[in-house]
C-alpha cells in the first residue's frame, strides 16, 4: 500500500508545474514536505492519536494582517493542536515548543514529528502546531471551493501572512495559558523550515529561537545555481553505484528511440506498465525524473530508496536491456501494483496549494544543466511566468523573497542583526544546496551531517538510527536548551532588578 501510495503522488507531482501538463518540458519545483510523501496517501485517514494528549483548537484569524479595508477584517477559523502533556506549566515560565504547519494539514504531525515528542519531557515544554492557512481546516471563505475560486480568493495566500497568523495564535495561547514569560522555539522542515527562520527575522519578540531543518532559504532569485538540486541527485545516485548511474544516464536517449518507432509509445507503455497509453515520451520521462528525485531527497534510513532503487537496476536478470533494468528499479521502489505511470490524476489540496505558493511567490529556480545523469532541461523564467498567468491570472515575483526576507550576502547581514537560529541539513538532500552550511556567527549555527536527508533529524528517534543522525538531534537540542537557559537567566536577571528593565 506505502509503495501504491508513492507512485500515486509522484503522478501528481508531475501536475506541479505552472503548466500543469506531463508532456511539456517543464521544470518542477520540488514538493517540501518534511514526510515523504509514501508515507501518505489521499486514501490515508489521519492516524489516531491519544485524545488525553492531543488537543484540537480553532482561532478566529484575521484574514489579512495587513490592510485595513472592510473585508480584511474577515476572519477564517485557524486550527491548531496543543499537546500539555509534557509542560511544566506557566507558573514555572515552562517553554513552547511550536511546529510550524506547511503544506498539508498538520493531523499527522503530532505522531510523525518526533523531535517535539522526543525531547519535550526533558524541557517540561508545551507542544503545540500550528496548520498553515488555506490547508486542512484553516480555510478562508467558507469552503475550500471559495478560498481557491480565483486570484482575488487565493491571494492571501502567502507566507508572509501565514507568519503573522503564527504570531497571533501564539499570542492568543500565551494570554489563554497565562504563560507571557514562557519562551518560544519554533521549528521546521522544508518550507516549514523556512517560515521558522522567517518566523525568529520577523518576530523576535515572539520566539527566542527557531529550528530550521532542510529549509532552503537561499535557493531563490539565482543566489544558488539552478543545477543545484538535481547535480545531488546525480550524486546521490552515483555514490551508490556507478552502474546504476551510467544505466540512467544512458535511459532517456533510449526512451526516445523506442518511442520513435512505429508503435513505440504503445511498446513503452507495455514495457512500463502504465496505467493508460502514453501520449509522449515525456510523461515516462518525468515520471522516472521526479522517481529519482523524490528517492534522493528522502533517502532516510532504514529503508534508503536510493539503494532500493539502484539494487533493482544492477540486480535485472543477466542480459537485461536497459529499459528492463530502469523497470526493474521502478518494480523494487514500489512492489507490486497493477500499473505504474499516469495512474488517476486526482488533486489534493496540498498539489493545488504548493502550485500557488510556487506560483505567486515561491519561485525556487531549479533548472537542469549538463551535467547530470539527466536530459538537460534549464529553468526558462519567460515561460514559467506565462504559465502561470495562464493559470491564475497572476505573475510570479521571483525577487520578492529575497526582498521581503533576505537571502543576499547572508553572512553579512544576519551576523549583524540575528541571532538563535538553527539550520539544519542532510548533505544527500538535494534541498540542501540552497541551505545555509556554514555557520553565520555564534548563535546562528548550520548543522549538517554528510549522509543525511530531508528533514530526518525531525522524525521520530528509533534503535535503528545510525549514530550520525543520534549525534546530530542532540547537538540540536543542546543548542536549544542553551538559548533556553540564557532566556531563564535574563528573566531572572530582571525580576531582581526591575529598575533594569
Amino acid at each position: 500500500m506505502k509503495h501504491h501510495s508513492l507512485l500515486f503522488f509522484l503522478l501528481i507531482f508531475l501536475t506541479y508545474s505552472p503548466s500543469f501538463s506531463a508532456t511539456q518540458s517543464w521544470t518542477t519545483i520540488p514538493r517540501m514536505s518534511p514526510i515523504p510523501e509514501w508515507e501518505a496517501s489521499l486514501h490515508d485517514h489521519p492516524v489516531a492519536v491519544d485524545a488525553e494528549e492531543i488537543k484540537s483548537f480553532f482561532f478566529k484569524q484575521t484574514l489579512d494582517h495587513f490592510n485595513y479595508k472592510p473585508e480584511s477584517y474577515t476572519t477564517f477559523p485557524q486550527r491548531y493542536l496543543i499537546n500539555f502533556k509534557y509542560w511544566g506549566g506557566a507558573n514555572s515560565s515552562a517553554p513552547i515548543f511550536a511546529y510550524l504547519g506547511a503544506e498539508s494539514p498538520i493531523d499527522n504531525f503530532p505522531n510523525s514529528i518526533g523531535f517535539l515528542t522526543d525531547n519535550a519531557a526533558s524541557c517540561n515544554a508545551l507542544l503545540v502546531y500550528i496548520e498553515h492557512r488555506y490547508y486542512g481546516k484553516s480555510v478562508p471563505f467558507g469552503s475550500r471551493e471559495e478560498a481557491l475560486k480565483n486570484a482575488s480568493t487565493i491571494g492571501y495566500f502567502n507566507s508572509a501572512q501565514a507568519l503573522a497568523d503564527y504570531a497571533a495564535v501564539l499570542k492568543h495561547i500565551k494570554n489563554t495559558l497565562h504563560a507571557q514569560n514562557s519562551p518560544v522555539i519554533v521549528i521546521g522542515g522544508s518550507y516549514g523550515g523556512m517560515l521558522a527562520s522567517w518566523f525568529r527575522l520577523k518576530y523576535p519578540h515572539l520566539a527566542i529561537g527557531a529550528l530550521a531543518s532542510s529549509a532552503p532559504i537561499l535557493y531563490f532569485d539565482n543566489i544558488t545555481p539552478q543545477n543545484g538540486y538535481y547535480s545531488v541527485v546525480t550524486r546521490d545516485y552515483r555514490e551508490a553505484s556507478e552502474t546504476c548511474y551510467k544505466t540512467i544516464l544512458q535511459s532517456w536517449s533510449e526512451i526516445h528511440r523506442v518511442a520513435s518507432q512505429p508503435d513505440g509509445l504503445v511498446t513503452l507503455s507495455k514495457r512500463f506498465n502504465t496505467c493508460h497509453l502514453l501520449k509522449q515520451p515525456d510523461e515516462l520521462i518525468n515520471f522516472l525524473r521526479l522517481m529519482y528525485g523524490y528517492g534522493a531527497q528522502y533517502n532516510q534510513p532504514p529503508k534508503y530508496p536510493v539503494n532500493v532503487i539502484c539494487g533493482g537496476i544492477d540486480g535485472a536478470s543477466l542480459g537485461s536491456d536497459i529499459l528492463s533494468r530502469i523497470y526493474a528499479g521502478v518494480v523494487a521502489l514500489k512492489g507490486n501494483t497493477t500499473c505504474t505511470v499516469n495512474g488517476p490524476a486526482n488533486e489534493s489540496e496540498t498539489t493545488v496549494g504548493w502550485r500557488w505558493q510556487t506560483c505567486s511567490e515561491m519561485v525556487i529556480p531549479i533548472g537542469i544543466g549538463n551535467d547530470t545523469m539527466f536530459e538537460p532541461n534549464p529553468f526558462n523564467l519567460k515561460r514559467y511566468v506565462e504559465g502561470c498567468k495562464n493559470t491564475f491570472g497572476v505573475s510570479p515575483r521571483p525577487h520578492w523573497i529575497t526582498t521581503y526576507y533576505g537571502a543576499h550576502n547572508i553572512k553579512l547581514i544576519l551576523g549583524r542583526f540575528a541571532s538563535n537560529i538553527i539550520f539544519s541539513n542532510g548533505l544527500k538532500d538535494p534541498y540542501s544546496v540552497g541551505g545555509v552550511l556554514e555557520n553565520i556567527s555564534d548563535s546562528i549555527v548550520a548543522v549538517h551531517t554528510v549522509n543525511g536527508s530531508h528533514c530526518v533529524d525531525l522524525l521520530r528517534a528509533n534503535q535503528s538510527d545510525p549514530e550520525w543522525l543520534v549525534k546530530q538531534r542532540k547537538k540540536e537540542m543542546k543548542i536549544i536548551k542553551r538559548w533556553i537557559s540564557q532566556y531563564y537567566a535574563h528573566l531572572h536577571a530582571l525580576k531582581d532588578n526591575p529598575n533594569d528593565s
